[in-house]
């Protein structure tokens, strides 16, 4: 129960962020000015700014993911006896 919940939850903040998406207008006034002139004359250059951007913005976030994904495959236990008693614990 309490994993479909969570599961629930996830996808509910995921698809909040991924639809509440707004664009934005945020760039040096050398990179506005040469956009400007490339648009204007037809030039497909800013396909391939906006493109660099993209990859700038997501290299942070897919270090972060391989670092993590190390970090998961080396630390996850695998097999573990805890050789515990079969006794009733008294906790008075």
């Amino acid at each position: 129960m309490m994993k479909s919940i969570r599961i629930f939850l996830v996808s509910l903040a995921f698809s909040l962020m991924i639809f509440s998406a707004a664009e934005v207008k945020a760039q040096c006034a050398l990179c506005t000015a040469a956009v400007e002139t490339n648009n204007k004359s037809g030039s497909n250059a800013t396909h391939g700014l906006n493109s660099g951007i993209i990859y700038l913005l997501a290299a942070p976030y897919l270090a972060v993911a391989a670092v993590g994904l190390i970090w998961y495959k080396k630390y996850r236990r695998k097999n573990v006896n805890l050789n515990m008693r079969h006794e009733k614990l008294n906790l008075n």
